[in-house]
């Protein structure tokens, strides 16, 4: 069993979450930006894209990236490599970052139930793109201790 390569983990996890992070700007930003407009005025909160906010959002999807590609790299002994387990790292981080915080706060009242819906189905797309594309990144590290040494060739 290979050690996990921590450089590719650091690098997928920070291109995957760049992914995610531009989806999440497009689909909750542009596509549904209008409604949590609405919601945040409701709420007597700004809604205002600020320099500080958007480098919150590239630590945030930076850090939750690199966690996913730890978690594939950490599955990927026990389901194999390839999209499948990505989807699987992709699904655990999307039910602790999406799912179950959007449900209590449609639950709690505090956004509207089809607001979080949007919420929680951009979630999906955005978590599952960049855990594919981080765990797609990541390679094994070699270690040469796992190629036995060359037998000594027979001569004729």
């Amino acid at each position: 069993m290979g050690k996990i390569n921590y450089s590719r983990v650091i690098l997928g996890g920070i291109i995957g979450g760049l992914v995610a992070g531009f989806l999440d700007w497009f689909l909750n930003g542009v596509l549904v930006g209008q409604h949590w407009e609405n919601a945040m005025k409701s709420l007597n909160r700004p809604n205002a894209f600020s320099g500080a906010f958007l480098l919150c959002l590239f630590l945030v999807y930076s850090i939750g990236g690199i966690l996913i590609v730890w978690v594939y790299a950490a599955i990927r002994p026990r389901f194999g490599g390839g999209v499948r387990t990505a989807v699987y790292a992709g699904l655990v981080a999307w039910a602790f970052a999406s799912l179950l915080p959007g449900t209590m706060d449609a639950v709690e009242g505090l956004y509207s139930p089809r607001l979080m819906l949007y919420a929680i189905l951009a979630g999906i797309v955005e978590i599952l793109a960049g855990a594919i594309i981080g765990a797609w990144l990541y390679k094994e590290a070699e270690s040469t201790a796992a190629y036995p040494a060359a037998a000594p060739q027979a001569t004729h």
